[in-house]
């Protein structure tokens, strides 16, 4: 794809209209400053100030977030969270970043998702992420609230150019991608729709989709140790044949291997000197992907749109990152050279 391409494709997703459904978490970035920090009266432990709160979208709002950088015109989002205060940070992001919110139900029963991320900020400025702290539903999704999802899939179908989907909670039918969701999925038709999981991806029918090296293996039950080349190549040609869809295989620093039908393409990763941060690489890819595809981009140039996004925000230390327009013409401006 020279830059040409690249620009006609960016211009072409101002008029795209997608959706991001499934799980919508919370990242809130809580930076401590070690040498604020005081002991409890109460308890006689360590207690750690926070200086700076950074809410960010996670987990399907990443992909909307990104989607949003990239220039899409019309984006929504389709969700359930809970009715609280995280419930609050996340959609006031979403809705900076342009997101439509008539799809996103909010509930007093659920959680709204939330990685707490307790980041350490050092003397030179330098942030350091420790444990985690994650807020999760652990039963599963009510029925009601599953009605709501699918029929806003089926609304949205006949609105929108592609639907993707992102199941993150591994808790079975804990998400909102619960099985019920899944077979809705499998029936929309027309559009594009594109399916990203961390653990059931071999559930998912008619529909694209982005497992890494170890997801594909899992959902084929093969072996995660060779992780080369035409073992990757393989695997999608048997995920696309079983699906009847796409499938891009993401091989970290290696790229991607696409495959559609009987056609396997390879799409070498751009190259990046210095340090990186691979956080939320998958979710740019998948915003490049769909945005792409759904401008009018083949299999390859998608890939490669995918690629060159995830070159730019894993330079983009301590946060999930955005690549905008300009950053990706002025990336493959330099690669091109």
């Amino acid at each position: 794809m020279n830059c040409e391409r690249l620009q006609e494709l960016l211009g072409r997703m101002r008029q795209v209209k997608l959706a991001i459904a499934g799980d919508f978490f919370l990242d809130q970035y809580l930076i401590i400053d070690p040498k604020l920090a005081e002991i409890s009266v109460e308890t006689g432990l360590p207690a750690q100030q926070v200086v700076e709160l950074r809410p960010s979208p996670g987990a399907g709002g990443s992909v909307t977030t990104k989607v949003a950088a990239l220039g899409v015109g019309t984006i929504h989002a389709v969700t359930v969270l809970g009715d609280d205060g995280n419930g609050y940070d996340l959609t006031k992001e979403l809705k900076k970043a342009g997101v439509r919110l008539d799809h996103v139900f909010t509930r007093p029963d659920r959680f709204t998702p939330t990685y707490g991320k307790p980041m350490l900020r050092r003397p030179n400025g330098t942030e350091e992420e420790i444990s985690r702290i994650d807020v999760k539903n652990r039963d599963p999704l009510p029925g009601d609230a599953e009605e709501s999802i699918i029929n806003s899939l089926q609304t949205l179908a006949g609105e929108v150019d592609g639907i993707i989907v992102v199941d993150q909670v591994e808790q079975p039918n804990c998400g909102v991608v619960t099985d019920r969701v899944r077979e809705e999925v499998a029936r929309l038709s027309g559009i594009v729709v594109f399916a990203d999981s961390r653990s059931r991806i071999g559930q998912f029918r008619n529909v694209m989709m982005k497992p890494n090296f170890r997801e594909a293996a899992r959902a084929l039950q093969q072996t995660e140790a060779d992780e080369s080349e035409e073992k990757a190549k393989a695997m999608a040609q048997q995920l696309a044949k079983t699906n009847g869809r796409a499938v891009f295989i993401t091989m970290g620093p290696r790229g991607l291997i696409a495959a559609d039908g009987d056609a396997v393409h390879t799409v070498p990763a751009f190259p990046v000197e210095g340090m990186i941060d691979t956080t939320g690489a998958g979710d740019t890819v998948t915003a490049g992907i769909v945005s792409a595809l759904c401008a009018g981009a083949t299999i390859d140039e998608a890939a490669e749109a995918g690629n060159l996004a995830a070159s730019i925000t894993i330079k983009q230390l301590g946060t999930t990152g955005t690549a905008g327009p300009r950053q990706m013409i002025e990336a493959l401006e330099r690669y091109r050279r």
